[in-house]
């Protein structure tokens, strides 16, 4: 077990740093939806993340 270790520290530390990114925009996407912010700025006329906008004629 220890010389796995000591032949893979490099990619342990690697994957380490990664996964503390990950978890770290993960919490704050968290913290930001619970504070009632998320990354739509309310214009739906602008949104691309859908097929249909205010102004389309097939929008009932």
């Amino acid at each position: 077990m220890i010389e796995f270790l000591a032949n893979n520290i490099g990619t342990i530390i690697v994957l380490a740093v990664v996964v503390l990114i990950v978890a770290g925009i993960v919490a704050k996407m968290v913290k930001d939806k619970k504070n009632g912010a998320s990354m739509c700025g309310g214009d739906c006329s602008k949104c691309h993340g859908c097929s249909h906008s205010i102004d389309s004629p097939d929008n009932n």
